[in-house]
């Protein structure tokens, strides 16, 4: 039976204008608050906000704009009461195979920020045959071209895709870019949420998903 997904990311405080059909499982791929955002209320409300959607289960990493998450897991490792954070970390959900990490190239007084040495340290960790990939940034090259045609995707990230081979790899960061495309086996979803130039939202990505195996 397959399993129903919801993707969204780079909501920037403004989740509260989505409508979400509800599932099996939400993902938020990052930047759920404003840059530098510090205000620990700001993750309070958009954990009531998950806590209000009609999933069985809420998976979340986090995305440059999220200082405030950044400084909460400082202080515990479960920032959320009613989603799931996933850091460097796999997990098995509804028969999927799923990985998430948070990391961003370039924007070194932002989030999540790792420099290159560190970045190529955390993809080649990723492990491999994966159903489902969650990033923030986009791996270079593939939906990540800004408005004015400025590539923002991470070059370590898209030197690991082919040995990661995930089934889906969902992300956000470049709103101008929000789609889906397939490559080989692998669907890619940037699922920006924010349009870019307008205080608004685009409609989720909602895929169904086969496991390869039973939960």
């Amino acid at each position: 039976m397959s399993v129903s997904v919801t993707i969204i990311s780079d909501t920037h405080a403004m989740h509260s204008s989505l409508s979400l059909p509800g599932g099996d499982i939400l993902i938020h791929c990052g930047d759920m608050l404003d840059l530098f955002d510090r205000d620990a209320a700001a993750l309070t409300e958009i954990d009531e906000w998950f806590g209000r959607q009609d999933y069985q289960t809420i998976l979340v990493t986090g995305g440059n704009h999220d200082l405030a998450l950044e400084a909460a897991l400082a202080r515990s490792q479960k920032p959320f009461r009613n989603a799931r954070y996933i850091q460097d970390e796999q997990l098995t959900v509804e028969g999927l195979d799923i990985y998430a990490a948070p990391w961003v190239p370039q924007l070194a007084s932002h989030a999540f920020y790792l420099d290159d040495n560190a970045l190529r340290d955390k993809w080649a960790a990723v492990p491999s045959g994966l159903d489902i990939l969650i990033t923030h940034v986009p791996p270079a090259g593939i939906l990540d071209s800004s408005s004015r045609g400025h590539s923002h995707g991470c070059r370590h990230l898209a030197a690991q895709i082919e040995r990661i081979a995930p089934r889906l790899h969902c992300f956000g960061h470049v709103h101008a870019s929000a789609n889906q495309v397939r490559m080989g086996d692998t669907l890619f979803v940037n699922a920006s949420s924010a349009i870019s130039g307008q205080r608004a939202v685009r409609e989720p990505f909602v895929l169904n998903v086969e496991p390869r195996r039973t939960a």
